[in-house]
């Protein structure tokens, strides 16, 4: 593997689960448990779609292949997503939505905190934008973490609960690879056990302010995403997702 098509690998990764996350988001629109969520939920999503269209765009310029950001999004099958598992698991109650958000937005906002300085001036320029957004995201999704970890007997029990579905998932954000082990020998992206130690971190300690129990760190976990093996849920996800693509390539609006 070149070191171009090293770095159009780990951009991929980021656009796709930028992208995937932000469609399971738009699914709740209309259906958020209040109307200021909706809106919250919404700005979030657009910010990750906003986010996935920024670095499609630069692989599709690094490929030089005649693709667009419209073809990487709406033209692959889903075994050439590369997009982390736990952002295409189901939305569930609140308490899942939340949980599978706070877990993200911890490793989102570390990783764009180390691509800000990252040798590559187009790189550097999207990270810091999308930091600015991230940090929001991480601030709003902690809060709810600690509003229902913290609150009632009910809500305790659900969030708990979500922590332990999804903990499963989250193994990935920071187990490396070898092209996660070389974005960082490059300078571009974050040491990869300083990712695992800032992850883990920050999780245990908004788990512990919301009275919630983290499971091992040993615990086993679901791995594959980032080689394009995922869950049964990503195939449907871009049923829904490419439909209009698929039915109608290269359509124009006169």
């Amino acid at each position: 593997m070149t070191d171009t098509q090293l770095l159009q690998s780990y951009l991929l990764r980021l656009a796709d689960s930028d992208m995937i996350l932000g469609q399971r988001l738009c699914e709740l629109c209309g259906k958020a448990p209040a109307l200021e969520e909706e809106m919250a939920l919404m700005n979030v999503a657009l910010d990750l779609v906003g986010q996935a269209r920024n670095w499609y765009e630069y692989v599709a310029e690094l490929e030089d292949q005649g693709r667009d950001a419209d073809m990487l999004a709406f033209r692959r099958d889903a075994h050439e997503y590369r997009n982390l598992l736990l952002t295409e698991q189901p939305n569930g109650d609140y308490a899942v939505t939340m949980a599978r958000q706070f877990f993200f937005d911890v490793w989102h906002y570390h990783t764009l905190q180390s691509l800000v300085n990252a040798p590559d001036e187009r790189i550097a320029g999207i990270a810091a934008k999308a930091l600015k957004e991230v940090t929001y995201h991480l601030r709003r999704s902690s809060e709810w973490i600690k509003r229902l970890g913290d609150g009632t007997e009910e809500s305790h029990r659900r969030m708990q609960d979500a922590v332990d579905l999804l903990w499963r998932f989250t193994g990935e954000l920071i187990q490396p690879d070898e092209v996660d082990q070389q974005i960082a020998k490059a300078g571009i992206g974050p040491d990869p056990e300083q990712l695992r130690d800032d992850w883990r971190g920050m999780v245990k300690a908004v788990l512990q302010e919301a009275t919630l129990t983290p499971q091992p760190d040993d615990a086993w976990m679901y791995l594959g995403g980032k080689r394009g093996e995922h869950t049964e849920h990503l195939g449907f996800i871009l049923a829904e997702m490419q439909f209009l693509q698929r039915a109608y390539p290269d359509a124009k609006v006169w």
